[in-house]
């Protein structure tokens, strides 16, 4: 089992409240992704879900139990670290052992559990080598065995791929999700990189100044954003917005209008640009086009789109996946 449950979970550090007092729901077998910017809250809301930070005021209970004073090792709960924190001299064998040598479990026990776990990662021709003798995934996924082999309720990673360089954190981003497929169980992950949110999680959770924004699957935050925060924070290339008298005919004070929304035409259109930088992907390019009285505007088009720096193109929102927004900033249904 691994249901989490935070009820008005409140954490400040002397006067400043990082925390305001949020409710949050993870159920069993979900992969729930905290994101947002640097210093939104999330490692510290991980951090005192994993009993290595203090609430100040509410409760959390894990599997229906209060565990809201409770020690770190009593409960259940797994942690991953960016840093790894593996033992330079200990072979991967015993970096993965050693929670369990700790224990003082039997020996056979032990060497059954590591070795499943090394299978299950992909380890077991790695297991006497030590972690200077590995690559940076490697060591990464000997850091999740050591967590795998203590059968913990829920998982917790903490910004784990962010020492991993672009290659390795697609492979490993692949990795984990399918480990929790195997594995079925709860796993919360923390990262500032949304395209990570979006391909990993069943559940996103959206932080900003410690407050959630919203929470929802992938989809649902990336097609009904509730607000201007969650629409431009979801999303890349971000969505595009259009304020003041532009937007007065949607009935908003603010339309927001994504990059593959935006229809683009030589001849005609709702909006005339000038095309500036192209970013070619292969099967896509991005444009970035300078629209006359709204600013720069980015465009999803074709990877062989016939555009180049300075020609005039004109630009129309697709009416039915405009998002309108009101003067605070709140979706309007």
């Amino acid at each position: 089992m691994g249901n989490i449950v935070l009820k008005k979970v409140n954490k400040s550090f002397g006067a400043t409240q990082v925390i305001p007092g949020i409710d949050l729901t993870i159920n069993d077998g979900e992969f729930v992704v905290f994101v947002g910017p640097s210093g939104c809250g999330k490692s510290t809301l991980l951090r005192l879900i994993a009993g290595l930070e203090d609430t100040t005021s509410g409760t959390i209970e894990i599997d229906g139990r209060d565990v809201t004073g409770a020690a770190p090792a009593k409960r259940g709960l797994a942690m991953v670290f960016q840093s790894y924190a593996l033992y330079p001299h200990m072979t991967v064998y015993k970096n993965i052992a050693f929670p369990l040598k700790m224990a003082k479990m039997d020996p056979a026990a032990i060497d059954r559990k590591v070795k499943e776990a090394a299978r299950v990662l992909n380890l077991t021709s790695y297991l006497e080598r030590r972690p200077g003798q590995l690559s940076g995934g490697q060591r990464q996924r000997v850091a999740i065995g050591r967590a795998i082999v203590r059968e913990p309720s829920a998982f917790l990673f903490d910004e784990p791929l962010s020492n991993l360089d672009a290659a390795l954190r697609g492979t490993m981003r692949l990795e984990i999700s399918e480990l929790h497929h195997q594995l079925k169980t709860t796993m919360i992950y923390v990262t500032h990189d949304q395209v990570e949110a979006m391909t990993m999680a069943d559940k996103i959770v959206v932080l900003q100044s410690g407050n959630i924004e919203q929470v929802g699957s992938p989809m649902d935050l990336y097609n009904r954003p509730d607000n201007l925060f969650v629409a431009g924070f979801i999303g890349s290339p971000r969505m595009n917005f259009v304020t003041g008298t532009l937007a007065a005919p949607y009935k908003a004070a603010t339309v927001g209008v994504r990059p593959e929304h935006l229809a683009l035409s030589r001849d005609t259109g709702q909006w005339r640009g000038t095309v500036g930088v192209a970013e070619h992907l292969g099967s896509d390019t991005f444009l970035h086009v300078n629209v006359d009285t709204i600013g720069m505007m980015t465009v999803r088009a074709g990877g062989d789109t016939p555009v180049a720096h300075g020609d005039t193109v004109y630009l129309t929102p697709d009416p039915a996946r405009i998002h309108r927004f009101d003067d605070k900033g709140k979706a309007i249904r």
